[in-house]
């Protein structure tokens, strides 16, 4: 396993086949923990997704080498790399040296095992291949995952309040609060607490949230909130993990998912506890919008102990918050829900 390190993150180009009629075409080739990835070297979308244990060489001790995802398999793939094709050979004798041979003490046949299932433990790891494909997405294919997070929201807790001075405020509110990213605030009927996120920026309101604010302020602190959480994990990782690594290998390959994975996860969400968010943090993003943290803080506990921070950070403020939204948008935004 030690031999392995020194291979973790090798890159090289190759020629890959996607079946034996097709024509090569130039790919660039990752050894990565767990798969061999082959991409487009202009577009860098995923071709192909091997798992290292199953890859095997066609033609031993011939150059350039040839492997193929297994036996059964129409894929080739042509490599000329000596870094590549030893780093191949290594995973090859590290499973024919794990595998039993007859004639063997028991406890020989039994360490040869162990070594399969850790060798295979090692390199199938879930967690790495979730983010891989994360990381990987193109914003149009992120874009599409979000609307389907959000319409598995949807049929629990209805579709978004669509009243058209309310949305014109709620645009207004996702300027001000964050410029010129494009996040969108949606206000729903049922099933949110207070605030949750989804893939693609999109953050989610209760109703009864916007309706029982005290101000603007109070909704740009939780969707302050709800951003620093999505910057910490990137929304897209816990719905891969959801939709499980059948689906995140579709995706990673043909760069789409499955309509069915994203059932239910919706309801995970909801549910979820928010996860905490370092006051610094926050005060940071408040402090850069020039927004009021007293309203938001008050709102997330009225004695004012649990928030101290916020509220002692508000009143020290040199520069006076800017106004985050007209009383008119404010009515506005408060009636979202009345269409």
């Amino acid at each position: 396993m030690t031999a392995l390190k020194k291979y973790q993150k090798l890159e090289c180009t190759g020629l890959w086949r996607s079946a034996p009629g097709d024509q090569r075409r130039e790919v660039v080739v990752n050894f990565g923990e767990a798969s061999l990835t082959m991409s487009d070297p202009r577009t860098e979308l995923a071709l192909s997704h091997w798992s290292l244990p199953a890859v095997e060489r066609l033609n031993p001790g011939e150059r350039p080498a040839l492997y193929a995802p297994g036996a059964d398999s129409d894929e080739t793939l042509e490599l000329d790399d000596s870094d590549m094709i030893a780093a191949l050979d290594t995973v090859q004798a590290a499973l024919a040296s794990a595998l039993p041979h007859p004639g063997r003490l028991r406890n020989s046949v039994l360490g040869g095992l162990s070594a399969v299932v850790l060798l295979l433990g090692v390199f199938w790891m879930p967690g790495a291949l979730v983010k891989h494909t994360a990381a990987v997405v193109p914003p149009a294919t992120r874009a599409e995952i979000g609307e389907m997070a959000l319409a598995d929201m949807v049929r629990l807790t209805g579709k978004p309040c669509g009243e058209p001075l309310g949305r014109r405020a709620s645009d207004r509110l996702s300027r001000r609060v964050f410029g010129t990213r494009e996040v969108q605030l949606f206000v729903v009927r049922d099933g949110v607490r207070q605030a949750i996120h989804l893939p693609d920026g999109q953050i989610v309101f209760s109703r009864t949230t916007v309706e029982s604010a005290d101000g603007p302020e109070v909704l740009a602190g939780f969707a302050l909130a709800e951003q620093i959480r999505a910057e910490t994990e990137d929304p897209l990782i816990p719905l891969l993990r959801h939709a499980g690594i059948a689906a995140t290998f579709r995706l990673l390959t043909t760069g789409e998912l499955p309509a069915d994975a994203v059932e239910g996860y919706a309801q995970k969400v909801l549910l979820a506890p928010p996860a905490p968010v370092p006051d610094d943090a926050l005060i940071g993003r408040f402090e850069a919008a020039r927004i009021a943290a007293k309203p938001y803080a008050f709102a997330i506990d009225p004695t004012g102990e649990s928030v101290l921070p916020l509220v002692e950070a508000d009143e020290l403020r040199r520069e006076r918050p800017n106004p985050v939204l007209t009383d008119e948008d404010w009515v506005s935004l408060q009636g979202i829900c009345s269409d």
